[in-house]
């Protein structure tokens, strides 16, 4: 690309009805992407979009992407606020993802950063890779914060009347729009009380998760409790320490006061 032809850094939309917003803003990373042992993008110009309430998402210039593996679907979807995309299935010899790419070619004039631009469904992709590391779930947001910090506070959760973890020692997890987590070390938690489940599940920024289920009594609380073995480089201070969904046990006390349950997309029904 010539200088002139390099996109804006910056296009923001002023506030919309709901409170709604969009960013989109050019990204410094080589985001890569993969299916059945294929290079579907490749770029070092990827546009970010980011918007309220949705995940981010990568949009890839025209030019840094196999056209050749997409194939129209000859469906649209409308979006109210970025306009007509027209959608493609992703096919290499006898694989297919389908519906897993997508085109604005008239975006509303807010955003003409992304005409012509391609975006990709995350999991319906085999990889996606940021420079030499491997990106899980959706892009990492620049903006957002992942805090790990040691505490003193007493941290003490209850699950069907019994104390099932009590601590002096926790690690607080500050991520940016999310509760709290207290991260405890397995000696302060009642790991007799703990049950391994096979559930896993993938965060960008802390990485792969194993969850147990807490069995207290007559109540069993499926998936109450998770744990990042290995995670990745930048998150070290969680290595195996084990924490608790503030939206699902019982209680959980810091200091002796009782924290209030959030209410987040983890909340049971009945919460």
């Amino acid at each position: 690309m010539t200088q002139a032809q390099v996109p804006p850094l910056h296009s923001a939309l002023g506030p919309m009805p709901g409170g709604h917003w969009i960013v989109v803003e050019q990204s410094p990373r080589w985001v890569r992407n993969f299916f059945a042992g294929e290079t579907i993008a490749d770029s070092r110009r990827t546009m970010m979009l980011r918007e309220n309430r949705v995940l981010p998402v990568y949009y890839f210039n025209k030019e840094d992407i196999r056209a050749d593996l997409l194939e129209p679907t000859g469906g649209t979807t409308t979006d109210e606020h970025k306009g007509e995309a027209e959608r493609f299935n992703v096919k290499v010899g006898n694989r297919v993802a389908e519906d897993a790419a997508w085109r604005f070619k008239r975006p509303i004039e807010e955003w003409p950063e992304i005409t012509d631009h391609f975006a990709f469904t995350w999991a319906a992709l085999d990889k996606w890779m940021e420079e030499e590391e491997e990106v899980f779930v959706h892009p990492r947001d620049p903006y957002k914060r992942v805090d790990v910090m040691p505490s003193t506070r007493h941290v003490e959760i209850t699950w069907n009347g019994q104390t099932i973890a009590d601590t002096r020692q926790p690690r607080l997890l500050f991520e940016t729009g999310l509760p709290t987590r207290y991260y405890l070390p397995p000696e302060d938690v009642r790991m007799d009380l703990l049950e391994p489940t096979d559930t896993s599940s993938r965060c960008p920024y802390k990485g792969l998760a194993s969850y147990w289920s807490v069995k207290a009594g007559d109540k069993v609380g499926k998936d109450l409790v998770w744990s990042y073995p290995s995670p990745i480089p930048e998150c070290p201070k969680i290595t195996g320490l084990m924490c608790f969904f503030n939206e699902r046990v019982e209680a959980i006390y810091v200091d002796g006061e009782l924290q209030p349950k959030p209410q987040t997309r983890w909340s049971l029904p009945s919460d």
